[in-house]
């Protein structure tokens, strides 16, 4: 594994582009073969990754709560279709909260604690799709 094997679209591309669907869609213009993963932070995000073709959804920030709709709103789909939808949570996770967010039914945990190294500060440069 490396990082040719997917492609993974993060928030920023998304704002960039104008949306979920935005983005998905010009991705797959150009790469025809390889999983595509998209990170999304709402419910209808996902609804629009889904419906878009994602092969993976990162749930970013998600609650417990709207991490097990997620998942909910996956299989529903997968029943009604047949595609099964992957999901990676990430986003504030730690050790101590991993086996919480693993039963939530997600298939991937992201958890950055693991490689922290000393206290850092987050920050984030985030595009805004407001003009």
């Amino acid at each position: 594994m490396n990082l040719s094997d997917a492609v993974l679209i993060k928030d920023n591309h998304v704002a960039a582009v104008g949306g979920v669907a935005e983005a998905f869609a010009m991705v797959r213009r150009h790469v025809k073969d390889l999983p595509i993963e998209i990170e999304v932070d709402t419910l209808d995000q996902l609804l629009a990754a889904i419906e878009a073709g994602a092969d993976l959804v990162l749930l970013d920030n998600f609650s417990l709560d709207n991490m097990r709709m997620a998942i909910e709103i996956g299989r529903q789909h997968e029943r009604a279709t047949g595609r099964p939808v992957l999901f990676e949570a990430s986003g504030g996770l730690t050790l101590e909260t991993a086996c919480a967010v693993a039963q939530s039914g997600v298939q991937f945990l992201a958890v950055g604690n693991l490689t922290h190294s000393s206290p850092i500060l987050d920050i984030g440069l985030d595009f805004s799709s407001a003009a």
